[in-house]
């Protein structure tokens, strides 16, 4: 399935989204055209209608899970601190 777009044409291949623009138009127009890949989408460059490089979006790298006490020490809670309250007795 082909899609027209402002730059070059879309081709849908099963889960695959391939974008194709001829050398002149990624010339002109390549930080857009990058600005637009989705993780994983291709861009293709032809010239002379034969296909002649390749721009894959990467992945951004998977994060790390979080683990518990991470920021054990970080954080000192007093317990006796009830003066600075006096302040906002009014509010409260």
């Amino acid at each position: 399935m082909r899609i027209p777009t402002k730059h070059g044409r879309v081709v849908l291949k099963g889960n695959l989204i391939m974008t194709i623009v001829t050398m002149e138009e990624a010339q002109a127009n390549l930080p857009e055209l990058v600005a637009h890949l989705g993780s994983g989408e291709e861009l293709i460059i032809t010239q002379d209608h034969k296909p002649i490089a390749k721009l894959v979006r990467e992945n951004p790298p998977a994060r790390k899970p979080r683990k518990a006490g991470n920021c054990i020490g970080m954080i000192r809670i007093v317990a006796d601190d009830d003066e600075h309250l006096e302040d906002f007795a009014e509010y409260m």
